[in-house]
């Protein structure tokens, strides 16, 4: 499984890579390889305040719908749009093109409790 050195990781499978007061949030190659196919992305609307660890949009696929958690709290300022009707992209490019939303920030100090890429492979490894 592809683990970027670059990103910060959730224990829900979760990426989060943070520019200035905004996060990019995806999930990672291992959640997509344990979904499957993926044949729907169901994401929030832009604007929306989201919780820390709080459910914000479903994934589905040809074995499961999964729901995506917040890593962070703050607005959601994107959404990758293009997943609407290429939802393939997550399972081709989840680290790229296969990104999900974008959140402004509410506590730029949450940060420091996502995993580091080291901290998440143990997770996997466990």
């Amino acid at each position: 499984m592809k683990v970027p050195s670059d990103l910060l990781y959730s224990k829900s499978h979760e990426w989060v890579r943070i520019e200035g007061d905004t996060a990019t949030v995806g999930i990672t190659d291992y959640a997509q390889s344990e979904l499957g196919d993926i044949v729907l992305v169901d994401l929030p609307e832009a604007g929306r305040v989201v919780g820390l660890d709080e459910s914000f949009a479903t994934i589905e696929s040809v074995k499961s719908v999964s729901d995506i958690y917040a890593p962070l709290a703050g607005e959601i300022t994107a959404t990758n749009e293009t997943l609407g009707t290429q939802s393939e992209l997550v399972n081709a490019d989840p680290y790229g093109s296969g990104w999900l939303v974008k959140i402004r920030l509410a506590d730029p100090s949450q940060a420091g409790s996502l995993l580091t890429p080291d901290a998440y492979t143990a997770v996997l490894e466990s």
